[in-house]
């Protein structure tokens, strides 16, 4: 893939969070996981733990994990992957978590599945609690881990258009100072 290739499929990426029902196959499922542990980590650490999530009553419940509704496609996903990672292993374990879960998402979107990302860190839940307690009621991941974020992902119920390399905001660019 070269440059021009690469932005393009940047172009292309949506957050998607209406599903057809189709299954996402495992092969791409595998590629989608694979692209995630070739995230760059601080040190090479790698503190972040992946869960798989293909149970449809634990999406259900985990669809209740955010205020407001903004997790509200698990329930229509076909799966999610939720990315925890041990706070006492690495000072960077935020940002380390947030580059699988960003090469997760543009995986699938070269794929044609369709990903949406889901904030966890700092997030309040439907019963008013913490997200990540919430999360971790549902998948038992051990108390050292903290929640990033989760990974909704189906295979897209529509396309969408493109983003427009013309609507970018380049005003937001600044050479040697602000």
């Amino acid at each position: 893939m070269n440059g021009e290739e690469f932005l393009r499929a940047l172009q292309k990426r949506r957050s998607v969070r209406n599903y057809s029902g189709e299954k996402v196959p495992m092969e791409k499922l595998n590629l989608i996981l694979e692209a995630g542990m070739l995230a760059p980590s601080g040190r090479a650490i790698r503190p972040y733990e992946l869960i798989v999530v293909r149970d449809k009553q634990k999406l259900i419940g985990l669809s209740g994990c955010r205020m407001g509704g903004a997790a509200r496609m698990l329930a229509g996903a076909d799966l999610a992957i939720v990315v925890v990672a041990d706070e006492e292993k690495s000072d960077t374990w935020t940002e380390d978590a947030s580059v699988v879960m960003e090469n997760m998402h543009l995986m699938a979107s070269v794929l044609g599945v369709g990903s949406c990302w889901i904030q966890g860190r700092g997030r309040e839940a439907i019963d008013r609690g913490a997200t990540e307690d919430y999360v971790r009621a549902i998948l038992q991941f051990p108390q050292e881990c903290r929640l990033e974020a989760i990974l909704s992902l189906g295979m897209p119920e529509s396309e969408w258009p493109e983003t427009s390399l013309e609507s970018l905001p380049f005003e937001k660019i600044h050479i040697n100072k602000f």
